[in-house]
């Protein structure tokens, strides 16, 4: 599937390009390419010669992400991340029933030695801050807004398995997937045949982002849910 980056787009000035990143794309090239070659970053330079990313997602994160049309534009972003003034709020569907109300986890981070994922590390990690906050609880799973104050490698993946509310079918942090027959009381599988989760990747969802253009004003930036995310939870709220 050629991805069309204009069908991504869901805010353009002179300055900046939001998109709605769709999951399974990586954001910067891979070492190892994938079998399409596609990443956002040569879509968008592809779109614009001087796109740079402003930031970037996990290769199954789907959501907003912002990319900067020129230097200056960039530098100005770059500064609002350092100085902690970007908000940024992903959705999650974890596994069990939780009621988080500002939730704060602070815990350090470093990477585990091959790169590919993260661990707690009180002495050598590096400061990591996320809020969390429940949006719905269903009933085996929840619905989460996560902030993440630092912007550590899977931070919210790692510190959500901290509060022992992995994100659902993330392997990688103790998450489980979630199946239909899980959530729908009467359910039957034709014989013969294997059930699928709902969900086909870590269920994480970069939903908005808010920040400072380059004349000061201050804007949010939304992304909607992708179809897989968006059948989820409206599978869970169905069967609720």
């Amino acid at each position: 599937m050629k991805l069309s980056f204009e069908s991504l787009i869901v805010f353009e000035n002179d300055d900046y390009i939001l998109i709605n990143k769709p999951p399974h794309v990586a954001s910067l090239d891979e070492r190892t390419t994938d079998r399409s070659g596609q990443s956002i970053i040569r879509l968008a330079k592809a779109y614009h010669a001087d796109a740079q990313l402003g930031h970037r997602l996990d290769k199954e994160t789907s959501g907003i992400l912002a990319i900067a049309k020129h230097p200056d534009a960039y530098r100005h972003l770059a500064m609002q991340f350092e100085h902690r003034e970007v908000t940024k709020r992903y959705h999650a569907v974890v596994n069990g029933v939780h009621n988080f109300e500002g939730i704060s986890v602070y815990l350090p981070i470093s990477p585990i030695k091959d790169g590919t994922a993260v661990r707690i590390d009180r002495e050598k990690g590096k400061v990591a801050e996320t809020i969390f906050n429940t949006l719905q609880a269903y009933r085996t799973t929840t619905l989460v807004e996560c902030m993440p104050v630092t912007g550590r490698m899977h931070q919210i993946r790692v510190h959500l398995m901290c509060l022992k509310a992995p994100i659902v079918n993330d392997p990688t942090y103790g998450g489980e997937p979630v199946f239909l027959s899980d959530v729908k009381r009467k359910f039957n599988l034709k014989q013969g045949t294997e059930e699928l989760p709902l969900i086909q990747r870590v269920a994480l969802h970069a939903h908005s982002l808010t920040f400072a253009l380059l004349d000061g004003t201050e804007h949010t930036f939304e992304a909607p849910y992708p179809k897989d995310f968006g059948v989820l939870v409206k599978q869970l709220e169905k069967f609720n």
